[in-house]
């Protein structure tokens, strides 16, 4: 390759633009050491995906993180379309990003051997490639980093170089030229940290043009054996130090694999990296892989490679990317102080009551009362749902030493395992919640909802003594119950049979599992009381309705009394799905953990059974009917759009509670209108809402959703 371009140096440096600078997100520990490094994300890109480069974008813009780090192939530049992929894509990421590009891996026809990790024929044709990149891309980027992992040989095959005498001239060369160019110098990271290595760096001279260090560590997931942060960056400063070299020290690549879905994990080795004493942390990674595409490694050779994203592969952020969105960094110190998990260590004088998704509303509601009655209560929940953090917090500052948390997924059989050895009595809530979740994702409703179901049941048989279960599931188990006969009256459907509406619809209805969620959580409803009946296992099963209270961070698929009165609170619009006239019976939660206590009472007598839970015939709600509601308690109105039906909505659905108040003498106390307003109160209090009171009435509800032809105005189709 001709050096011609190294002539006219001076004259290009001095016509190219200006680097922009972009705002860095530095990590704002008042109680660590290493207050302000800088945070940021590392994301490579397939050549042409520019859907997922805006995708990322948009992930970071949320998170203010204004630093990437990604790679730029050499092998794909020299490729047909490759200098114009790499030619959109810097300028695109440097408009809003600090950009270091990662330079990496061999065109094949200046290869060694035919793979892309191959050292070149010619270690300074790495060098002239740098120079023409930053001739026409230059202004990109002020950082820019001389290979990848060296010791890995899908990134470099040392095979081919035994001694590392290519490399050092390569790296050495480019390095030099790149300084002279302007550039601030990167030596690449290591996959596992070697001082003898970067030792050697400094006797081939390769160290004179560095001007900071990576290093790399994916503690929890690939190190099977690992000190610390800081023993590592302590090492590299030593031989700096040694050596004269005012060289920085960057963690260059960091992660944590979700791949055993323990994202409170990811969470912890996030905030380890950031109280190491160096100047930067990069984060792999902003996405998880593509599940249909091929990793470094081959087609799902290690599935671990595929879950390092603070988001999922279709955007949906994991704990850290929620929590981070949502309060900044801030937000994830405060999630890990006090530390919780420091509880689950020390030992305890009496076994506590395990709750599965006791993070969650039911799960946080129970666990109040159990610690307030003076038990221990072994809170089991991967933080997975939006909240249930807060719901910890608020448990952990109110009951202390009494709750034990175990950050950990029911998909996880061994971590369940664990836990129930430890329990006196199990409640499980852990659950995948919502109809449209499962129509979108029926894969990971089924692993949650029913192998996570299974995961329990099976751990709970192996012990020598298991522990009484007491099992949530749903009136979705029943279906769309499109064969009962309804009339509208007062802008509510009610059945035509008299003595169903009366009594409501009990135990004796068949099953008949509508949508992916009603299959799963019917599939996990029949395991558990045939477990009970072929194995003993002591156990009960919920078929809850419509269930609120405190502590629900009700949405649009979950929750829908409290999304609701959230919605009107903010001044949002309410979406309703069909005609409004859905009715549901409500439970609100003091009295569904009197029924949990009620059934704990009685577990061995009960064992086996299915119990519809609701409010029962006299607790009744249309959606309607509770927007009136919500206007007494605003002042006026919520604004309101309609929707079309969902799949698996009931139109009617009301518990009759019978066979459970015969077996345990509980009824329901707290009407909708009281409960209601307790929720309304405890949401305007927790979320620090005022009331929206619009200036205008607005018409009455019943005459704006009697008919398809009066959607006027609010109808979204």
């Amino acid at each position: 390759m001709k050096k011609s371009p190294r002539a006219g140096r001076q004259e290009i440096k001095a016509s190219a633009p200006r680097i922009a600078h972009h705002p860095s997100l530095c990590a704002q520990n008042g109680e660590s050491a290493s207050t302000g490094v800088r945070a940021g994300v590392v994301e490579n890109f397939r050549p042409g995906d520019h859907e997922r480069v805006d995708q990322v974008l948009t992930g970071l813009r949320a998170l203010g993180v204004a630093d990437l780090r990604t790679m730029v192939s050499w092998a794909d530049w020299d490729s047909a379309e490759g200098e114009a992929w790499y030619s959109w894509l810097l300028p695109h990421l440097a408009n809003e990003v600090n950009l270091i590009p990662c330079v990496l891996y061999t065109p094949l026809s200046q290869a060694v051997a035919p793979r892309v990790s191959a050292p070149p024929w010619d270690p300074k044709a790495y060098g002239d490639f740098l120079d023409i990149l930053i001739t026409r891309l230059g202004h990109c980027f002020e950082w820019i980093e001389l290979w990848n992992e060296p010791d890995q040989l899908s990134e470099w095959d040392r095979t081919l170089d035994p001694h590392w005498q290519t490399f050092s001239a390569m790296v050495g060369g480019a390095a030099y030229w790149a300084q002279r160019r302007g550039k601030r110098t990167i030596l690449a990271g290591m996959n596992v940290y070697d001082p003898n290595w970067l030792e050697l760096m400094f006797r081939r001279g390769v160290m004179q043009y560095i001007d900071a260090v990576g290093i790399h560590g994916f503690p929890g997931t690939y190190e099977a054996s690992w000190e610390s942060w800081t023993a590592v960056a302590q090492s590299v400063q030593q031989i700096l130090t040694h050596h004269r070299s005012g060289a920085e020290i960057w963690i260059s690549a960091t992660g944590y694999s979700t791949w055993r879905h323990d994202e409170y994990e990811q969470l912890r080795a996030f905030t380890a990296a950031l109280e190491a004493p160096v100047e930067r942390v990069y984060w792999y990674s902003a996405r998880d892989l593509d599940p249909d595409l091929s990793a470094r490694d081959g087609f799902h050779a290690d599935d671990r490679e595929y879950h390092f994203g603070l988001h999922d592969h279709d955007g949906a952020p994991k704990l850290l990317a929620r929590l981070w969105a949502s309060g900044g960094l801030q937000a994830i110190w405060r999630a890990l102080e006090p530390q919780p998990g420091a509880a689950r260590r020390r030992p305890r004088p009496r076994p506590p009551v395990l709750i599965t998704g006791g993070a969650g509303f039911i799960g946080t509601n129970l666990a109040n009362r159990l610690a307030a009655d003076g038990e221990r209560v072994l809170i089991y929940d991967n933080l997975s749902r939006p909240g249930a953090e807060r719901n910890l917090r608020w448990l952990l500052d109110t009951h202390g030493s009494r709750i034990q948390v175990e950050f950990a997924d029911v998909r996880n059989p061994y971590a369940l395992r664990r836990a129930v050895r430890k329990a006196k009595q199990v409640f499980h809530f852990a659950a995948q919640v919502a109809v449209t979740t499962s129509l979108a994702n029926p894969r990971h409703d089924f692993e949650v909802n029913a192998l996570g179901t299974l995961n329990l049941l099976e751990a709970l048989r192996g012990s020598d003594d298991p522990a009484p279960l007491i099992y949530t599931s749903t009136n979705k188990v029943y279906g769309g119950l499109d064969d009962i006969a309804l009339d509208c009256d007062n802008g509510a459907y009610r059945p035509n049979d008299a003595e169903l509406c009366r009594r409501g619809i009990n135990e004796a209805r068949p099953l008949d599992l509508h949508s992916p969620y009603g299959c799963s959580k019917g599939a996990a409803d029949e395991y558990i009381i045939d477990y009970a009946r072929t194995f003993g296992l002591p156990a009960v099963v919920f078929r809850m309705s419509c269930i609120y209270g405190p502590h629900q961070m009700g949405n649009e698929d979950q929750g829908w009394v409290a999304h609701f009165l959230i919605c009107a609170l903010e001044g949002r619009p309410i979406t309703v799905y069909g005609d409004g006239m859905q009715v549901r019976d409500v439970l609100y939660i003091d009295d569904l953990v009197r029924a949990f206590l009620l059934a704990r009472s009685s577990v061995r007598t009960l064992s086996g059974s299915a119990f519809n839970i609701g409010g029962g015939p006299s607790n009744t709600l249309s959606l309607l009917e509770l927007l009136k509601i919500i206007g007494k308690l605003n002042g006026a109105l919520p604004r309101c759009e309609l929707s079309d039906w969902r799949p698996g909505d009931q139109r009617y659905y009301v518990s009759d509670t019978r066979k459970f108040q015969s077996a345990t003498g509980w009824r329901a106390n707290v009407d909708p209108m009281e409960g209601v307003e307790k929720l309304h109160d405890w949401l305007r209090h927790a979320r620090g809402l005022e009331r929206i009171r619009p200036p205008t009435a607005r018409p009455a509800l019943h005459r704006r959703f009697a008919s398809a032809n009066g959607h006027a105005l609010h109808d979204r189709g």
